[in-house]
């Protein structure tokens, strides 16, 4: 473990040319994200919960709950909208 409370499980750049980091907090949390070239990106959270940005304004954020959160979409966007896993 490291000072910072969690250890690089592993990072880089994937084959589509995005950029990922998981990181392992102990006791089987662990938590990842991905910073992607076009613009987007995708944090799996140790919590459980998740956040999504288009990048082009629109995000999702997913509570531990499942609950969803969603803004930035236009006219269609709601709590309990579904998202976008990312790439991977």
């Amino acid at each position: 473990m490291s000072d910072k409370g969690y250890t690089y499980k592993s990072h880089g750049i994937n084959n589509d040319g995005n950029h990922y980091c998981a990181r392992d907090y102990g006791n089987n949390s662990n938590s990842y994200h991905y910073s992607n070239r076009d613009g987007s990106y995708y944090y799996s959270n140790s919590n459980g919960s998740t956040y999504y940005n288009n990048g082009s304004g629109g995000s999702t954020y997913t509570a531990p709950s499942g609950t969803k959160y969603s803004s930035g979409y236009g006219s269609g966007s709601s709590s309990g909208s579904s998202s976008s896993s990312g790439s991977k």
